[in-house]
This record gives structure tokens, C-alpha cells and sequence, in this order.
């Protein structure tokens, strides 16, 4: 791993500490109040409670792409949670994914459901879910072209495919959403590696994964 920029060392620092400091609390709880004041000053949200639920939902979304991007070998230049006039959040500038980034194109909406686990069981619903899903951002759109040369329009597969390289990975997602709550500036490639490292050296599980109407399954002890 390429060595930390000063300044990229000390966010690390920062960000170990202040999870380390809120790691019995949820992640609603911990969301910066930058964060919360963008998406309630704007309008967007009745009061601070739903832009509190939209931050975190925001973090879980970005931190999938983020998280993606770093397990198909892609690079980008940074990741936000900063609430703007088109988008809540944004990985920046990814390159280098090549025929996997369809992977890191669905990795937003995957990472939600790992979130509160609303995986879809059945390639059925799936389907059906998969029939509505059309703005996101554009990552929709950039996931039907990516997969085309590969899945043709087998969108149910290519989604099975994009859950595989994520399921095993979700406490790193959790992990880099929650520093994304904490840090009120966006976080830079180098930093999300390195928390990403960190987080996979803390975790040295094998997942168990099983098949089941197409759907993948994880053993309990992977719940955080």
C-alpha cells in the first residue's frame, strides 16, 4: 500500500479515534452534524430526525461503491457523503474497473439492503425489483450498459454476481459508512484503503455462503 500523505495519516488518526470513542453507538447517532444540517437547512427533510436516517442511508450507499471499486482493483480519488443540488453523496472520479464495473454500479444499492438485510431471497423479486430501478444517479443506466457485453440483459445474474463480491466484504462497508458519518470532509483514496485494511484485519472470518432460490445467504455471525 502506497505510504500515507501526512495530512491523510492524521484523518486516519482522527477517524480511528472517534470510532473507537462511538463504537457502542448506532450509526444514526453518530452522524456529524454537518451532515445533518446540509440535508435539513435545504428543505429536503421535515425535521433533523428523517436527514439524520438519510445520512446513514447515504454512507451505507457510498461506502458500497467504495468498497467495490476497492475489491475489483478500480481506483478513484475520493468518497462523500456531502448533500449537494443533484446527488447526497458521490465516489469521485473512479477509474480502472474495466469489465467489473458493473459491480461497483450496483455495489450503492446492494450495500443498502446489506445494511438493514432486505437482500432479495428469490431471482423472482429480484427481477421485479430489478424492473423499477431506473434513476439511482446514473447507476442504473451505467449498470444495464456495463453488463451487456457479458450478461446481455441477464440482469437477475449479473446482480447474483455483484452480491457475491460484496457479501463477504459488508463489515467493511459498515465500517467505512460509519467513517463517513464521523468525518465531516470527504475521504480521499488512500484514507478509505487504509481504514479498509484495517477493518478486513479485524475481521478474520471465512463468510459462509449457501444458495438458496438463487438468492446468497449469510451464517449469522457475519450480523454487525
Amino acid at each position: 500500500m502506497t505510504a500515507l500523505k501526512p495530512a491523510d495519516r492524521q484523518a486516519v488518526t482522527e477517524i480511528r479515534a472517534e470510532l473507537l470513542r462511538s463504537g457502542s453507538y448506532d450509526d444514526e447517532s453518530i452522524v456529524h452534524s454537518r451532515w445533518v444540517k446540509q440535508r435539513y437547512d435545504c428543505g429536503c427533510y421535515a425535521s433533523l430526525a428523517p436527514a439524520r436516517k438519510a445520512a446513514v442511508r447515504t454512507a451505507w450507499h457510498e461506502a458500497g461503491h467504495a468498497i467495490a471499486a476497492l475489491a475489483v482493483g478500480a481506483r478513484f480519488s475520493s468518497a462523500s457523503i456531502h448533500h449537494g443540488h443533484r446527488s447526497e453523496g458521490r465516489v469521485h472520479s473512479v477509474t480502472g474497473a474495466g469489465e467489473h464495473a458493473f459491480v461497483i454500479d450496483a455495489a450503492g444499492q446492494i450495500a443498502e439492503r446489506l445494511m438493514d438485510w432486505t437482500m432479495l431471497d428469490s431471482d423472482d423479486a429480484l427481477r421485479e425489483w430489478l424492473r423499477t430501478w431506473r434513476r439511482d444517479g446514473g447507476d442504473a443506466r451505467r449498470f444495464r450498459r456495463a453488463i451487456a457485453a457479458s450478461y446481455g440483459s441477464d440482469e437477475v445474474t449479473a446482480w447474483r454476481r455483484c452480491e457475491e463480491q460484496l457479501l463477504p466484504r459488508r463489515l467493511e462497508i459498515r465500517g467505512l459508512a460509519r467513517a463517513l458519518l464521523v468525518h465531516p470532509r470527504y475521504l480521499p483514496y488512500h484514507v478509505i484503503a487504509a481504514l479498509s485494511a484495517e477493518q478486513r484485519c479485524r475481521a478474520p472470518w471465512t463468510p459462509l455462503l449457501s444458495r438458496s432460490s438463487g438468492a446468497a445467504h449469510v451464517a449469522p455471525f457475519l450480523m454487525a
